[in-house]
């Protein structure tokens, strides 16, 4: 039996207050070389107008330790918020990764969204499709990817050492589970993968892509343990029986409306984080589907 201690790779975390959503820099310190994960591209609905301020934070962050970052992972495909994947693949080089069950997202959404044949619908605007069990280095550290799906049918847990990256499977403890009701999710899957996550060691560092502060909470906070949601999660801590988990996602799930980004973070993030093709005038366009959400 091997009992050496697990590698420990650097996490820093960057919040986005306008999603709620925490993307990641983490890295290898002896090797400086690194992943970004769940990155945000600024996009305000009103004007359609896009930015990098997050993402330049990043880099900046990147490049004051001398970092190289090799790949940039996506947990699933969000429907919070836009990636910022192709520009920060622009400017690193890095290979861009998500889980191989895109294909599924890609099909129900692009009929969703009624994209056209020039919308692939195998994965390929990925450089990378990981399945469950597949492993990537970051740096000199493995890093495992976990199929937890639930929330939606491709989403991933990234376990790099002794840190994993959840993406929205579940939030703090004091916040409890995510929802379950978009096309694809389903609230028993996401009970048996979380159940998968809370069988990494205790001590495994879970970092969280959204906080929405709990009530009674001031601040904001993205990292736990295992034991720690083991022992306090409000809707899966280990007492808290599948069935009842399922009868409360249920009902809570009901009275949520769609996240205010879903309709654009969708289309654009299905593609990696590209746009729609540009029509002949050289504009790109989201579509609204009506009624059809």
């Amino acid at each position: 039996m091997n009992n050496a201690p697990m590698a420990e790779p650097n996490v820093e975390g960057f919040f986005d207050e306008a999603t709620y959503t925490i993307s990641y820099v983490v890295w290898d310190g002896e090797t400086g070389q690194g992943a970004i994960i769940d990155s945000v591209l600024d996009f305000d609905p009103a004007s359609g107008r896009t930015a990098t301020d997050k993402a330049d934070r990043m880099l900046a962050f990147t490049a004051e330790r001398e970092l190289t970052v090799d790949l940039i992972l996506e947990t699933h495909v969000h429907a919070d918020h836009l990636t910022a994947a192709p520009y920060l693949k622009e400017k690193t080089g890095a290979a861009v990764a998500i889980g191989a069950n895109i294909t599924t997202i890609q099909e129900t959404f692009g009929g969703v969204f009624n994209a056209g044949p020039e919308f692939a619908r195998d994965g390929n605007q990925f450089d990378r499709l990981l399945a469950d069990g597949d492993t990537f280095p970051v740096g000199g550290i493995e890093g495992r990817a976990l199929h937890t799906p639930g929330h939606t049918p491709n989403c991933m847990t990234y376990v790099i050492g002794d840190a994993a990256f959840v993406g929205d499977t579940i939030f703090m403890p004091d916040f409890g589970s995510a929802r379950c009701d978009f096309p694809g999710g389903d609230a028993r899957t996401l009970y048996r993968s979380v159940r998968r996550i809370f069988d990494l060691p205790d001590d495994t560092r879970l970092f969280m892509c959204h906080d929405y502060k709990a009530p009674g909470r001031d601040v904001y906070a993205w990292e736990t343990t295992v034991a720690e949601q083991r022992a306090g999660n409000i809707h899966l801590r280990d007492e808290i029986d599948e069935d009842g988990f399922v009868e409360m996602r249920g009902t809570r799930d009901a009275e949520l409306g769609m996240p205010r980004l879903i309709l654009p973070a969708v289309q654009v993030n299905m593609r990696a984080g590209g746009m729609p093709p540009a029509e002949d005038n050289g504009i790109s366009y989201l579509k609204i589907p009506i009624d059809a959400l």
